[in-house]
């Protein structure tokens, strides 16, 4: 029986894995850049201009938003630590995208590198 850790190390060996310092230039490059982590992680910080959509809603987001349809997408993912991010990219490649990225160390090497964090901010009612 395969364990999670086992589909990420296959999952990894199928995917475009990037490096955090190529990760800002990636970034730049892409048509989307996607957050895959769950809404509580996503709110409390993301990268700057990250859409969200959680690992376990991507194919049906994906699916069902034309403006995320074309193939020919440059897509960008990650998600705390890049395991997620891996076993998503392997979905993506399944659907039939055809130019996407993972970031190496995901939200927690952006965030221990000292790069720009997008928080929410919500309205004061004073």
């Amino acid at each position: 029986m395969k364990t999670a850790h086992d589909l990420v190390i296959a999952a990894k060996s199928r995917i475009q894995e990037i490096p955090l310092v190529d990760a800002e230039q990636a970034i730049r490059e892409a048509d989307v850049l996607l957050d895959v982590r769950e809404a509580e992680e996503y709110a409390a910080g993301h990268l700057p201009g990250a859409i969200h959509a959680s690992r376990g809603m991507l194919e049906f987001k994906l699916s069902n938003s034309p403006e995320l349809s074309s193939r020919d997408l440059k897509i960008v993912l990650y998600c705390k630590t890049s395991g997620r991010a891996a076993l998503a990219a392997c979905a993506l490649h399944d659907m039939g995208y055809l130019n996407v990225k993972s970031i190496s160390g995901g939200f927690d090497a952006w965030a221990g590198a000292g790069k720009p964090i997008a928080k929410p901010v919500l309205p004061t009612f004073e």
